[in-house]
């Protein structure tokens, strides 16, 4: 690559010139572990709450307030955590956000009752809530056109891979060693991985770029994308695929910058379709075992179809991703399409006494998983590096009104009965039709904003 003294290279054609590499492997692989142990942690609580009800003799309120505290914890940690994120760098608060999901989740093994549970938990969500965007923000920055919302996907399969697990590990701990055993274990699991942490996770280029940061410290890390690249001679980095914010680094002028051009319209639907797709992925973790249980299935399988059900889900998730990047948000709806029937059959009650009723119960998981892992992947894309974290912070923020919703309604509304449980299932179909609503809007203006970067990008490509 020739250079010249006091040369500008674009950050953005380096790395799309560049395609995947090992480096890109590299932190896909950090990051789901990541997003593993921060699932593992995050659903602990899920898989727990059956020995918790009989234990501390919790009833349908107090249940609801177990259940929401992460949740609420996570609305505020996704707007902090994701504000820092954009302030600092995506590296430190992951790695900060992962030591305190890992002590907070140890120490709620000592919870002796309902309150200290609650406030244990709302911490916890704390951190979990503060890591997430940043991690969507450091792939999507890092990753090739065309492989962004996948990778997103993809980490986020590491998520739905520790909330399966967080069943599994009940499973295997909780009848000996009790539900404190079991967050002794995920605690002192994810303090591991944040020591490792400290060695492997890198900073985003183009975050570094964005920020005007030292240009020795931007060609090193690039250097890493591709050790046999010359980057002597340059003395400036710039990024011509994306606009300049003129945000003022405090967090109404970066929330002022989610709302500019056509993400006016981008912004507010993302929103919804996250706020809807949360409802319902959130109701299922929060009370899948409880409503199967409810109606009739033992509670060890139940767990099994849940933690099966969402990691199958997940993993949809990414092939549905390979099948519609490049053609538009509009295409992710099919999962939450083929949900919505399904989710209305079960409310019916018809399948109760059948053969199908598992089945059904299994697809419909896998599709709620599949639409929800497809969903988060474009909550952060559309934004400009400057700001990234903080739009996928604030789209988590408001996903979380519906966490925080799911749990507490759910409790007070679907589990009182069958007919009950089942009516939490005809809910469920509901907010499914939303998420595709939201998607075949958000296609509409997705398609325009990629037209004006496409019309401006030869204006700004040497800025």
């Amino acid at each position: 690559m020739a250079t010249a003294p006091g040369q500008s290279l674009d950050v953005a054609e380096f790395l799309a010139a560049r395609g995947m590499t090992r480096f890109h492997y590299h932190l896909l692989v950090v990051s789901c572990f990541v997003t593993f142990f921060d699932g593992l942690d995050f659903s602990l609580i899920s898989f727990t709450l059956p020995y918790l009800r009989d234990e501390m003799a919790l009833d349908e309120t107090m249940i609801g307030l177990v259940s929401s505290a992460a949740f609420l914890g996570q609305m505020i940690g996704s707007l902090v955590g994701s504000y820092i994120a954009d302030l600092v760098g995506r590296r430190p608060v992951i790695i900060w956000s992962t030591i305190l999901a890992a002590v907070l989740t140890f120490i709620t093994g000592f919870a002796d009752g309902p309150w200290m549970l609650i406030g244990l938990r709302l911490l916890g969500g704390l951190a979990i809530g503060g890591l997430l965007a940043p991690a969507w923000s450091i792939n999507i920055e890092s990753m090739p056109a065309g492989k962004k919302a996948r990778a997103v996907t993809i980490i986020m399969l590491g998520f739905s891979a520790g909330g399966a697990a967080a069943g599994q590990v009940t499973n295997f701990i909780a009848p000996t060693y009790g539900w404190e055993g079991v967050f002794f274990v995920c605690g002192a699991a994810t303090g591991l991985l944040a020591a490792m942490l400290l060695f492997t996770m890198p900073e985003s280029a183009r975050w570094l770029t964005a920020k005007d940061k030292p240009a020795a410290r931007i060609a090193a890390l690039l250097k890493r994308f591709d050790p046999s690249a010359d980057l002597s001679g340059y003395t400036r980095f710039h990024l011509s695929d994306e606009r300049r914010t003129t945000a003022r680094q405090d967090p109404v002028s970066n929330l002022l910058e989610l709302f500019r051009g056509w993400l006016l319209w981008i912004t507010p639907l993302i929103w919804f379709t996250y706020f809807c797709s949360s409802f319902a992925i959130y109701l299922k973790s929060a009370f899948g075992v409880l409503f199967l249980e409810e109606l009739g299935v033992e509670r060890t399988f139940a767990a099994d179809i849940s933690s099966i059900g969402g990691l199958i889900g997940a993993v949809a998730g990414v092939f549905l991703l390979i099948f519609t990047e490049k053609r538009g948000p509009a295409w992710i709806a099919a999962a939450p399409l083929l949900g919505v029937p399904l989710a209305l059959a079960i409310g019916s009650g018809a399948l109760l006494s059948g053969p199908l009723f598992i089945p059904v119960i299994m697809i419909g998981a896998i599709t709620i998983g599949a639409g929800h892992a497809a969903v988060i992947s474009i909550t952060s894309i559309y934004y400009p590096s400057a700001v990234r974290s903080t739009g996928g912070g604030w789209a988590s923020f408001m996903a979380k009104f519906a966490a925080v919703a799911a749990p507490n309604i759910g409790a007070a509304w679907f589990l009182s009965s069958q007919q009950a449980v089942l009516d939490g299932y005809l809910f469920t179909g509901l907010c499914l039709a939303g998420v595709v609503v939201g998607l075949m809007a958000l296609a509409v203006f997705a398609r325009r904003l990629e037209a004006d970067q496409q019309a401006a990008k030869p204006a700004t490509a040497f800025q």
